[in-house]
C-alpha cells in the first residue's frame, strides 16, 4: 500500500526504482526528541523520507526545515480509522504536523515526499502518508504541508517528537 507515494510521484516527473539514492539514515536513541538530516546535498529534484517507528507520547510528530521555527508553515490532514474519518488544518504554524500513532508502535510507517526542495523560486510543499494498527482497527493519515518562508533550498530537516528507541528515518534523493 505504501507504494502509493511513489505512484503519486509519477505525476511530478516520474521516478523509476534506479532514480532513488540513499542519502542518510538516522536512528533514535534513548530519550531522543529530534531526528535530523543536515547538510542535505542539492543534487536531486525531490526528497523522500521513509520513517519506521513510533513515539512515546502517542501524538503526531512535526517537521521543520533549515531550523526555521517561525510561524511559516501550514498543514492539512485527513485521517481515517476503523470507525470514523476526520480532517484538520493549521495556518501560521511553527512546524508541519505529520501523523503519529496511538502509542508506542515501533512499526508505524510514514512516507514523506518533499517536492522541489532546491528551488529558490517557490515555497516548499510536502505530502505524507502514514498508517498503523492498534490491534483493534487500523489508522491511515494523509497530510500535506507548506513552508512559506522566503523561498530557499532545504539543507536541514528536523522531525520532532519523543521518539521510541530504535525508530528510524531514511532520507532519499529522487532524480528528476
Amino acid at each position: 500500500m505504501f507504494g502509493v507515494s511513489v505512484g503519486i510521484m509519477d505525476g511530478a516527473g516520474g521516478a523509476a526504482a534506479g532514480d532513488f539514492s540513499s542519502i542518510a539514515t538516522v536512528t533514535a536513541g534513548v530519550g531522543a526528541t529530534v531526528l535530523s538530516f543536515t547538510s542535505i546535498p542539492s543534487t536531486y529534484t525531490h526528497l523522500q523520507i521513509r520513517l519506521s517507528g513510533g513515539n512515546v507520547a502517542g501524538q503526531n510528530y512535526t517537521m521543520t526545515f533549515n531550523s526555521d521555527t517561525g510561524s511559516n508553515y501550514a498543514t492539512h490532514r485527513l485521517s481515517s480509522s476503523g470507525t470514523a474519518v476526520s480532517a484538520g488544518s493549521a495556518t501560521s504554524a511553527t512546524s508541519i504536523n505529520i501523523a503519529g500513532n496511538a502509542g508506542i508502535l515501533p512499526s508505524s510507517p510514514s512516507i514523506i515526499d518533499i517536492l522541489d526542495y532546491t528551488s529558490t523560486n517557490k515555497n516548499k510543499t510536502i505530502r505524507a502518508i502514514s498508517g498503523w494498527d492498534n490491534n483493534t482497527f487500523g489508522y491511515m493519515d494523509y497530510n500535506s504541508g507548506l513552508w512559506f518562508a522566503t523561498p530557499t533550498a532545504i539543507t536541514r530537516i528536523d522531525l520532532s517528537q519523543a521518539w521510541a528507541t530504535g525508530s528510524t528515518a531514511s532520507l532519499y534523493g529522487i532524480k528528476g
